[in-house]
């Protein structure tokens, strides 16, 4: 544990003895804005070059979509927290070397999106937006905590024949239970961050931690769904995704992968090829398995 994760830890501890808000807000500082803002790698570069490019402003930031093909079946892709839609360069070329049209954004905060942060509900409102112009999508496809945001698009009424989920957290309540972990911070720390959440990230909605789920409204959610997950992921576990295939048994396909973790997942030839068959199937998606 570093001195400053060290100093971070005993700070909220202590302070949520005796001001449990204030150590609520203290926290929220930190699990709202990501730590880092990545780069674009040598070998995006070409995919990205090929993109039309336009804003749009949410909130009064920046979100940058980016657009590949002619528009005929679309594909909307949703990057996870500290990522990019570069990350997705080779899915999107082996998407459009299948005739798809993929479309992509950075969300305000992340890549070369303005702002310090975002939420799942500008993905909501970015996913609105992005619809209105490209008409119902062929796929949602979602990493990380954008896969939870491709839930909660689909629950909201954005239009998609099929849902891919690249290693999901199964609700946003996790997000709160893995930040505290790292942490290792006192009991109180908990409940004081997640009322911040509530009050200061969400003011005025109701009932987050059941409608930012993949699978709280599963009802509401019939279209095919390709579930994959690394069972060496450190960020997210494999158990997360095993809650959501368990739900939507009827209806999912379960890839469970070896040895490539929480980023390398994007990349994987096995991977890409997995999604790209998924996409083009005719049959409706299997028992999870």
């Amino acid at each position: 544990m570093s001195l400053s994760t060290g100093l971070v830890r005993h700070t909220l501890t202590a302070t949520s003895r005796v001001a449990p808000g204030l150590a609520g807000r203290y926290a929220l500082r930190l699990f709202a804005v990501p730590v880092t803002r990545t780069r674009l790698k040598p070998q995006e570069q070409p995919v990205m070059r090929a993109a039309r490019r336009e804003e749009h402003q949410v909130n009064g930031k920046t979100a940058v979509v980016y657009r590949w093909g002619d528009g005929t079946r679309p594909v909307l892709l949703m990057h996870g927290w500290q990522f990019r839609a570069s990350r997705f360069s080779p899915l999107v070329a082996a998407m459009a070397e299948r005739g798809y049209s993929p479309v992509a954004f950075d969300a305000p905060g992340h890549g070369e999106g303005s702002g310090r942060a975002t939420t799942i509900l500008e993905y909501l409102e970015l996913a609105r937006r992005l619809q209105a112009v490209d008409g119902r999508y062929s796929a949602l496809v979602g990493h990380s905590v954008g896969a939870l945001a491709a839930f909660f698009a689909l629950q909201e009424g954005i239009a998609a024949e099929r849902l891919v989920s690249l290693a999901a957290p199964a609700d946003f309540a996790f997000a709160v239970d893995s930040f505290c972990a790292g942490l290792r911070v006192g009991p109180r720390v908990k409940p004081a961050l997640r009322r911040a959440v509530e009050l200061r990230l969400f003011p005025g909605e109701k009932d987050i931690w059941n409608r930012f789920s993949a699978i709280h409204r599963h009802r509401d959610l019939t279209v095919p769904m390709l579930l994959v997950h690394d069972r060496d992921d450190a960020t997210i576990p494999l158990r997360e995704t095993e809650r959501i295939a368990e739900v939507y048994r009827e209806q999912a396909d379960l890839l469970i992968t070896g040895g490539l973790g929480h980023r390398r997942l994007l990349a994987a030839p096995e991977v890409i090829e997995a999604v790209g068959d998924f996409l083009t199937a005719t049959e409706p998606a299997g028992r999870a398995g």
